[in-house]
């Protein structure tokens, strides 16, 4: 019985999430739905420094993240909602920060690729984090 309220928790969290989502702003950049495909999440689009610590902000519900990183990186995850959340990746090896509200920071993988991630908590929330 309690893995049926848990459930039904989580769909009740799902859905209260993509409404505060749908009442956003629509000028934010956000990788986690299908609404917002092609827009500029970089914190600074024309410079590319490997050394600099990159960031993934969330906000309202949605991640923005940088257009790449470097192989092993220092990431700051910035959440600006008022709740925990979390930046999982999706095969769970690859890092796996609790981002509860304020900043935390994660090793970016050593190996160049895209992964995935999601918020374990709200399971509409997706990211990509490119490593090159």
């Amino acid at each position: 019985m309690s893995r049926t309220l848990a459930s039904v928790r989580l769909v009740l969290a799902g859905l209260c999430a993509c409404a505060l989502a749908a009442c956003g702003s629509g000028g934010t950049s956000s990788s986690s739905g299908a609404t917002s495909e092609s827009s500029s999440s970089s914190v600074s689009p024309s410079s590319d420094s490997g050394s600099q610590a990159s960031t993934i902000t969330i906000e309202n519900f949605s991640f923005t993240t940088p257009d790449s990183v470097s192989p092993g990186a220092s990431i700051t995850v910035d959440n600006k909602d008022g709740t925990a959340h979390t930046v999982t990746s999706d095969d769970g090896g690859a890092f796996d920060d609790p981002a509860d509200t304020g900043t935390s920071t994660f090793t970016a993988p050593t190996k160049p690729g895209s992964y995935p991630f999601h918020c374990s908590i709200h399971p509409n929330m997706h990211g990509t984090l490119v490593v090159r």
